[in-house]
């Protein structure tokens, strides 16, 4: 029971780590965004982009060696170590006052976001097998330190701005580096060191699983579910504020609603991958992953295309014209007008009206089948917003229980290489954070549509699905032969 206890110790530092360090990591998304917005600074839309993705960049490539430092050394030196020196560049950042020196810092704190890779293999260790989903997942709440920041950040930044508009952004980073600080000095009182197994390899022999396409594989899964997390809790601000205008703090509080659950299910997500299997868990996930994401591909839109006219029924002469009726020699054909609502009904749906618009003139002559009068449909989709906030926010649960499921896999099939596999798999993971606000603004230029991410999403979701199954299949030729045989001969 004192082993669980103190494992269970150790398992709540971490989380309380991860946490400040996630809510760190994220911080550009919503600090760039006010900066900008207030014309405190004049950066471009690309460079905006940088800003928000340099400190999800070296969060990402930095995961390797960390989680190799990690095995190598312990978790808690190299956790307290990092909470520690990541504050550094935080406490400097108030001096920045340019691109470059604010792209420096940012990729200097960004490496709180190598936590993950620490906290996976220091949480791994203390736990037996039959309990590594549930822990890891517990421990992947941390991901909720992105909510803390979309939720409590841009209410700080308007009072730290309220008698000082030009420099009270400065007290937000001043603030996150004495969290950090103080939790660093938590984690060096309060942990205990603990190394894996056979922790005497060399860095070559650490780095044999990465030649397995499994860990690639899992790589691909955790692109989609977390570095499409890490993208959409950074790009949900500027995309609920020019598409739906809410104000800064509005569009923060959606964000939020999108990463806190996401974070906090991710333990249920945990408990379902030790129940169910991890494998079974992400055909869900995925699946649901294709049908929101689709679901979210429609934009705001209104489209005016040729519909049904009207065409002469008989050669003659048009004799009268009014609104609603042509009358060719006193035969009367009817004309659909458009209708004129007083009050716009909102729908869920796409809405569609088709009217008529007449071409001819009286005392024209016309032939059998000539047209009359032409056709335009109009499909109108307003893209309601709560509909929009309801499907992110079950989206984003969907891919908090996915980055359970993935993490569930490693210490099964690599038991005494969690830290480095870990390490890989959340590189791969954070660099889908790095490049997804980059891809979604590319998409955003060229289509002009905001929901074009989600289009990639799509495309994503399914690869990833397609991936996995015909390994599944690979593996049932392999494993029953025979069986596999049987099933596509009486297919």
């Amino acid at each position: 029971m004192s082993n669980l206890s103190q494992s269970h110790k150790i398992l709540f530092l971490n989380t309380l780590a991860f946490s400040v360090c996630f809510a760190c990591w994220t911080l550009n998304g919503v600090l760039v965004t006010f900066l900008v917005d207030k014309g405190i600074f004049n950066w471009s839309v690309v460079e905006v982009g940088w800003l928000l993705g340099i400190p999800i960049l070296s969060g990402a490539i930095f995961r390797l060696p960390i989680g190799i430092l990690t095995d190598k050394y312990g978790g808690k030196i190299i956790f307290s170590t990092l909470l520690v020196l990541c504050s550094i560049p935080l406490f400097l950042l108030p001096l920045a006052n340019s691109f470059w020196s604010f792209a420096v810092l940012s990729f200097l704190f960004g490496l709180v976001g190598t936590s993950f890779a620490v906290g996976i293999g220091y949480t791994s260790v203390w736990y037996p097998q039959n309990w590594q989903g549930r822990a890891l997942g517990i421990f992947g709440m941390g991901n909720a330190g992105a909510a803390i920041t979309t939720f409590v950040a841009p209410t700080l930044l308007n009072n730290f701005s309220k008698n000082d508009p030009i420099n009270g952004w400065k007290m937000l980073p001043i603030t996150y580096a004495v969290v950090l600080v103080i939790i660093g000095v938590i984690f060096i009182v309060f942990a205990k060191n603990k190394k894996p197994l056979g922790d005497s390899k060399n860095i070559k022999t650490l780095l044999i699983p990465l030649k397995s396409v499994r860990v690639w594989r899992f790589g691909a899964y955790y692109f989609l579910v977390f570095g499409c997390f890490v993208a959409y809790s950074q790009w949900l601000l500027p995309n609920f504020m020019n598409v739906y205008q809410t104000s800064l703090v509005m569009g923060g509080m959606f964000a939020t609603m999108f990463s806190l659950p996401s974070g906090i299910i991710r333990a249920f997500g945990g408990y379902l991958s030790d129940k169910f299997g991890a494998r079974k868990v992400m055909y869900w996930v995925l699946g649901s992953s294709i049908v929101i994401s689709f679901l979210l591909m429609f934009p705001k839109m209104e489209i005016l295309t040729a519909g049904p006219g009207v065409l002469a029924a008989k050669s003659g002469v048009v004799t009268e014209i009014s609104a609603v009726e042509i009358k060719i020699d006193g035969k009367v054909q009817n004309v659909n007008t458009k209708e004129v609502s007083e009050k716009e009904v909102k729908s869920i749906l796409p809405v569609k009206k088709s009217w008529q618009e007449i071409v001819v003139q009286q005392n024209q002559e016309v032939k059998k089948k000539e047209l009359l009068a032409k056709g335009i449909t109009q499909i109108k989709f307003e893209a309601n917003m709560w509909v929009y906030l309801v499907l992110v926010i079950l989206i984003g649960i969907s891919w908090g229980i996915g980055k359970a499921a993935v993490f569930k896999h490693i210490p099964e099939y690599f038991p005494n290489e969690v830290g480095v596999v870990g390490g890989m798999v959340g590189l791969i993971g954070g660099l889908g954070g790095f490049v997804g606000p980059i891809i979604f603004g590319y998409l955003l230029n060229s289509t002009g549509l905001w929901t074009s991410s989600w289009i990639f999403i799509f495309v994503i979701s399914i690869l990833c699905l397609l991936w996995m199954h015909r390994t599944i299949i690979k593996i049932l030729r392999i494993k029953s032969p025979t069986f596999t045989k049987d099933i596509e001969h009486n297919h």
